[in-house]
C-alpha cells in the first residue's frame, strides 16, 4: 500500500503558510523519520496525514484513493500525550478495544499487564497509558502507524522497551512507519530515510 501527500498546504487563519506545495510518500513496510524544529509544521502534517484534519491546499491518498471517513481507520497517530487522546471516563479495555480486537500476543508484546484492563485512564501511568494507546492504533485494520513525538515524555528505558515492541511489530506485519521527531540520533536509529523540515519561517517545501 501507499500512503501519499500532493501538494499540500496547510495554514491557520489568514497566518503564513506552515508549509505549501509538500509532497510525501510513505509505502508499506517502510519507516520514515520526520525531523524538525518546534512549530515548523511537522505534527500538522501528521494530522493530515492520519486524516485528522484536512489541508486547504492539495490532498492525502491511500493507494490512489481518498482517506475513508468510517470505521477502523488504516492510518494510526499516536501523540506525546496519550492522557489527552483517551476518554477518562472509559476503562482501557474499551479504549483498546476502540481499535478492534487486538491480535494475539499483542498485550504481551507492548508489555501491557492484564489487569491494567479493568483500570480508569488516572490509574496508569504515562507510560502505561502510552502501551494501551499503542494497542489501540495497532488494531487488525491499521496499515500506517504515524508516531508523533510517541516516546518523547517517557524516561530512557521505557523509550526503548516501546520502540523495540512497536517497530517488531511493524516488521512483522509490514506495516509503514512516519516517526515524528525533533530527535535526530533516534531517527537515525529507527528510520530507512529522514525528512527534515528548515527551521525558516513561511512556506516550507519538500518532497
Amino acid at each position: 500500500m501507499l500512503l501519499e501527500g500532493h501538494q499540500l498546504g496547510f495554514r491557520y487563519g489568514r497566518e503564513a503558510w506552515l508549509f505549501r506545495g509538500m509532497g510525501f510518500s510513505l509505502r508499506s513496510g517502510e519507516i520514515v523519520g520526520l525531523q524538525g524544529p518546534s512549530g515548523c509544521g511537522k505534527s500538522t502534517l501528521a494530522r493530515l496525514l492520519g486524516g485528522y484534519d484536512k489541508p486547504q491546499e492539495g490532498r492525502v491518498l491511500l493507494d490512489g484513493k481518498p482517506l475513508p471517513g468510517k470505521g477502523c481507520h488504516p492510518v494510526q497517530l499516536v501523540l506525546q500525550h496519550p492522557e489527552k487522546a483517551i476518554n477518562p471516563r472509559w476503562k482501557l479495555r474499551r479504549t483498546i478495544a476502540e481499535g478492534g480486537e487486538p491480535a494475539e500476543g499483542l498485550l504481551e508484546a507492548l508489555g501491557i499487564e492484564r489487569h491494567w484492563l479493568d483500570r480508569w485512564p488516572g490509574e496508569l501511568s504515562g507510560g502505561e497509558l502510552q502501551r494501551c494507546c499503542m494497542a489501540r492504533a495497532l488494531g487488525p485494520e491499521t496499515r500506517f502507524l504515524i508516531a508523533d513525538e510517541m516516546t518523547a515524555m517517557l524516561d530512557g528505558i521505557t523509550q526503548a522497551q516501546i520502540w523495540h515492541a512497536v517497530l517488531d511489530i511493524a516488521r512483522r506485519r509490514e506495516l509503514g512507519m512516519l516517526v515524528v521527531s525533533h530527535d535526530g540520533p533516534l531517527l537515525e536509529r529507527l528510520c530507512s530515510r529522514v525528512i527534515r523540515f528548515p527551521a525558516a519561517e513561511g512556506i516550507v517545501s519538500g518532497t
